[in-house]
């Protein structure tokens, strides 16, 4: 076996995120007490949710696992290796416009991916809700899904996402790990008033956090970049953060 083949930028592109996965969110796992942060209590983490953190963790693994095997084999069908001579990498001013038509895209094919999930009972139930069972988001359980769920979301909107800004698997690196780690921020819990993400995202820990609450279901489905496809269709639910007594903060929708 040619052990080059391990440090191939398909296989970094595909195991790359995963670690990130695991270290940052434990690294936000490690932040649980910061209680004058969270979006809810730490009892209400224990028991609103309605799956155990154990299963959640065999649950991210196992979408984890499809995950590569479905980007491997991807990659393997579309010939590129770097058996063959890696060509100069792209200006920067290139790569840069592919990661933003990449952000596009990704988010457009979630956007409606997600909302279909919501809209349809059948797809809902079988799939999605599986996500939902976590009423309060922890780091950890950002890709908590059902495995076709994930796969549906998740899985295809990278794939059509790299294919269609025509970035390079050595890119993808970079802009695989970005969206890992920015889906984990999405789900974190934690309003962190030094966190780069919330100056540049208005799509934030707050802003999905009203999505997995009864009242935000069906509102709210863009992720992880942007909110521009919630304002245009009609299903963004704008929210103020309050203080919450004994302490952290709570998303409350402003009614029209």
């Amino acid at each position: 076996m040619d052990l080059s083949l391990l440090a191939s930028d398909e296989v970094l592109g595909t195991f790359v995120p995963i670690v990130v996965y695991w270290v940052y969110s434990g690294l936000y796992m490690t932040m649980g007490s910061l209680n004058n942060y969270r979006l809810h209590s730490k009892k209400d983490e224990d028991t609103k949710n309605l799956v155990p953190k154990g299963k959640v963790v065999r649950g991210v693994l196992l979408q984890q696992t499809l995950q590569a095997s479905v980007s491997l084999l991807s990659f393997r069908i579309m010939g590129t290796s770097n058996t063959q001579q890696t060509p100069p990498p792209p200006p920067l001013i290139v790569t840069a416009r592919q990661f933003i038509v990449a952000m596009f895209v990704f988010d457009t094919w979630q956007y409606f991916m997600h909302r279909i999930m919501h809209h349809s009972r059948f797809l809902y139930k079988h799939l999605h809700s599986r996500h939902h069972r976590l009423v309060v988001p922890y780091a950890f359980g950002a890709q908590y899904n059902h495995p076709i769920d994930g796969l549906l979301i998740e899985t295809a909107s990278g794939a059509v996402a790299f294919l269609v800004s025509g970035m390079s698997p050595r890119a993808s690196i970079f802009f695989f790990t970005f969206a890992t780690i920015k889906g984990i921020d999405d789900h974190c819990g934690l309003m962190l008033p030094w966190n780069p993400f919330h100056v540049f995202f208005r799509n934030n820990a707050a802003y999905h956090d009203v999505h997995h609450q009864l009242y935000g279901s069906k509102y709210n489905f863009a992720q992880p970049f942007f909110v521009v496809w919630d304002k245009v269709l009609g299903t963004h639910m704008p929210f103020r953060l309050e203080k919450r007594v004994g302490g952290g903060f709570e998303a409350r929708p402003i009614k029209d």
